[in-house]
């Protein structure tokens, strides 16, 4: 009996081995197959998937294409810095006076003045070359002024209603020679029959130091006993017939000049 079950058993065994052959040389079928693929191009071949997505893009149809993307505009260029102020000189030592630095402090000592000082009296002085630099005021002091003119001085005597009445002498400068050092709202003004000539005067002490001139409307009349001392040389004084005004301008060949640069 065991001879029979033993015998029934390699049976089994050998119709299994006919199996086994058949799906190992269908492996082997198969592998072949895949190796046939490889070998036919030299690469494998893409997937379906891959394939969808390494295509082309399909072409538009006509007069559909989309615009092309417009180019940015070109940004404007940034503003260039704002310029550098230049620092003005506010001393000698950023000056390069070389051998006249020491006669530039000595003349600062001398004269007890700053370098703006000393620097804006050169600076008249050749600008107004012939002329000296007279200072002047009310009786108060409330008014001061420094004006431009020659050392020696012609002076008007007007004998109309108002300069006789307060004997207003005078000498005629341009304008640009005349500055007001203090006192603007000490002034008050009067005016009066054509309101061209402006009698200007102190409202604390009455003393009209200078005015604007019927004459000269351009420029100013000083009173030459309102100046300090010491710029004076000598006074040469015209009497002018302001009584008859218009006469006497007609008449008159210098006056219309004087506030002239």
């Amino acid at each position: 009996m065991r001879r029979a079950r033993s015998a029934a058993a390699s049976q089994r065994a050998k119709a299994r081995r006919p199996g086994a052959s058949d799906s190992s040389s269908a492996r082997g079928d198969s592998r072949a197959r895949r190796s046939t693929n490889r070998a036919g191009d030299g690469s494998r071949q893409p997937s379906a998937k891959r394939r969808s997505k390494m295509s082309p893009p399909r072409a538009h149809k006509a007069g559909c294409e989309e615009p092309p993307a417009a180019e940015p505009a070109p940004l404007p260029p940034p503003p260039p810095p704002p310029p550098t102020p230049a620092t003005p000189a506010s001393s000698v030592s950023t000056l390069d006076l070389g051998e006249q630095r020491e006669r530039w402090e000595t003349f600062q000592k001398r004269q007890r003045l700053s370098f703006e000082g000393a620097a804006k009296l050169l600076l008249d002085t050749f600008e107004y070359q012939g002329l000296v630099k007279h200072t002047g005021g009310c009786h108060c002091g409330a008014v001061r002024f420094e004006v431009w003119a020659s050392a020696d001085l012609h002076i008007f005597d007007c004998n109309c209603s108002i300069c006789k009445k307060k004997q207003n002498r005078h000498f005629i400068v341009p304008a640009s020679r005349f500055k007001l050092l203090k006192g603007a709202e000490s002034l008050t003004t009067y005016t009066f029959n054509t309101h061209k000539a402006q009698h200007t005067f102190c409202k604390r002490c009455g003393v009209q130091s200078f005015y604007t001139p019927r004459s000269n409307p351009g420029g100013f009349g000083i009173a030459p006993h309102c100046l300090d001392e010491g710029t004076v040389r000598s006074v040469v004084t015209e009497e002018f017939n302001g009584n008859e005004w218009e006469k006497a301008m007609k008449e008159h060949k210098t006056i219309k000049n004087m506030s002239k640069e």
